[in-house]
C-alpha cells in the first residue's frame, strides 16, 4: 500500500507479537465462579465460541489489523472469513498462504480461515449473512454505519474500528525535544493514512512560535519517495483519489480562513506522491472537524487546559489522544473523567501506534469496538451463565412448593 519499508516491517512485527499474545491467551480464557444464594448450588460463567467471524479490513494496515482479529478469534475456537481491502489483495493472499502452512503442519483444516477478495458488495454479503455471528470491520465511519445497520437488522454482533480525528495537546510545561518528533511522526507516518494519525495540534498560546519553528525545521528534513528506499520517511498516498481529496482539503482550509504555514501538494514524480501541509486554524472550521486521510496537520492555540480538552473532545471521532507535559496535574486532568473522551489517551507519546497488550479502539463515531489485547477476546465469544444444583432438593422461586 506504499508505506515505508521500516513501517512495513513494524506491521509484520505486530503480527508476530499478536501470535505470541494469542498463544498465551489460549490458556487464559477464564470465566467466573460465584456463590449462589440457594443452598447446595453453585454458579459460574463460561465462554463459548461464536462460530463464524467475518473480518473486513482496510488498506492502511493490510495485515496487522486482520491478525488482531483473526488470531484471537481462532484461539477462541471460531472460524474466520476475511474480506481485505480491494486495494491491497496481495498482502492478504500472502498472509493466507502463511497461515495455511501453519494449519497444515498442525493437522488443522485450512477452512477454519478463509479469504474472499472483492469489493463493497462482498462486504455487504458478509454483513447480511445470518451464519456470520460477528462482523469486525475497520474503515471509514460511513462504511461502519452501513455495516452496523446491516448486522443489527439481523440482531448479529459487530465490532467497529472507524475514523479518527486525533489531537495532541502541547502545554506550556511540555518538553519540545519530545513534542516535535512526536508530532512529526504522528502527522506524516504512513503518509497521514493511519486511523491514529495526528490531525490536530492544540498548543498553549505561549508555545505557538516555538512549536511552529520546530515543526518547520523537522518537516524540512523529510524525504519523500520510493517506500522501499530506507532513506525515505514517507511514501505515496494509496491512489489518485486520495491525492484529489487531499488537495481539496487544502483548498477548503484556505477558504475557511486557514493560514498555510506549509502548503503541500502533488509532487512532480510518478505515482501518488504528495508533500505534507501545516495550517493555523480555528477549532470551529468544518475541515478541522473532518478526517482527511492525508498528511495535513491543523494547529490551533489555547489559553487554559480545560479549553484545550474541550477543543480536543469537540469532534465526532474519539479514537486516540495525547498530551505532552511534564506537569503531573495537567496529565492527570487529561486522564481523568473530565479529560480525554477517546478510547486511547497517551502522555508524552504521540497518538499513533499501539501495543499488543492493550485493547485498541475508540468512542463516538470511531465505533466503540476494542481489538487486540486486554479482555478484547470476549467480543469473539458468547457468555453463558451456569447454575448447578448438587443437592437432592429443588428449591423454587418465591417459596413455591409442589407435592409430587
Amino acid at each position: 500500500m506504499g508505506k515505508s519499508y521500516q513501517e512495513a516491517k513494524g506491521e509484520v512485527q505486530e503480527m508476530i507479537d499478536i501470535c505470541d499474545f494469542a498463544t498465551g491467551l489460549s490458556r487464559q480464557l477464564y470465566g467466573l465462579s460465584m456463590h449462589s444464594e440457594r443452598p447446595a448450588h453453585r454458579m459460574l460463567e463460561q465462554w463459548h465460541p461464536l462460530g463464524i467471524v467475518g473480518i473486513i479490513s482496510a488498506f492502511n494496515f493490510p495485515v496487522a489489523v486482520w491478525s488482531w482479529n483473526a488470531l484471537i478469534a481462532l484461539v477462541c475456537g471460531n472460524c474466520c472469513i476475511w474480506k481485505p481491502s480491494e486495494k491491497t489483495p496481495l498482502s492478504a493472499i500472502a498472509c493466507q498462504k502463511i497461515l495455511a502452512e501453519v494449519l497444515k503442519k498442525n493437522h488443522l483444516p485450512e477452512g477454519i480461515s478463509s479469504l474472499v477478495n472483492g469489493y463493497a458488495d462482498t462486504g455487504q454479503k458478509i454483513s447480511n449473512d445470518k451464519r456470520i455471528a460477528l462482523v469486525s470491520a475497520t474503515g471509514s465511519t460511513r462504511m461502519g454505519k452501513e455495516v452496523a445497520k446491516a448486522v443489527s437488522s439481523r440482531l448479529g454482533k459487530y465490532l467497529l474500528e472507524l475514523g479518527g480525528n486525533n489531537a495532541i495537546i502541547i502545554t506550556q510545561n511540555a518538553d519540545l525535544s519530545i513534542a516535535i518528533p512526536t508530532v512529526v511522526f504522528g502527522a506524516v507516518g504512513t503518509a497521514g493514512q493511519r486511523c491514529t494519525t495526528t490531525r490536530r495540534l492544540i498548543v498553549h498560546q505561549s508555545m505557538i512560535d516555538k512549536v511552529i519553528e520546530g515543526l518547520k525545521k523537522a518537516y524540512a528534513q523529510l524525504k519523500i519517495g520510493n517506500p522501499l528506499d530506507e532513506k525515505n520517511h514517507m511514501g505515496p498516498l494509496i491512489d489518485q483519489d486520495a491525492v484529489s481529496k487531499y488537495l481539496s482539503a487544502i483548498e477548503k482550509c484556505k477558504k475557511e480562513g486557514g493560514n498555510l504555514i506549509l502548503e503541500g501538494g502533488k509532487l512532480d514524480i510518478p505515482g501518488s506522491y504528495v508533500s505534507p501541509s501545516i495550517a493555523m486554524t480555528e477549532p470551529h472550521f468544518e475541515i478541522v472537524r473532518e478526517e482527511t486521510f492525508a498528511p495535513i496537520l491543523y494547529i490551533m492555540s489555547y489559553a487554559d487546559l480545560h479549553q484545550a480538552i474541550q477543543i480536543q473532545n469537540s469532534v465526532n471521532q474519539g479514537l486516540s489522544s495525547s498530551i505532552i507535559s511534564n506537569n503531573m496535574r495537567e496529565t492527570e486532568l487529561f486522564l481523568s473523567a473530565k479529560g480525554s473522551d477517546c478510547g486511547i489517551a497517551n502522555v508524552n507519546i504521540g497518538t499513533s501506534g499501539a501495543e499488543i497488550g492493550g485493547a485498541f479502539g475508540g468512542e463516538k463515531e470511531t465505533g466503540g469496538g476494542r481489538e487486540s489485547g486486554s479482555d478484547a477476546w470476549k467480543a469473539y465469544m458468547r457468555r453463558q451463565t451456569v447454575t448447578i444444583n448438587y443437592s437432592d432438593e429443588i428449591p423454587l422461586a418465591q417459596g413455591v412448593e409442589f407435592n409430587v
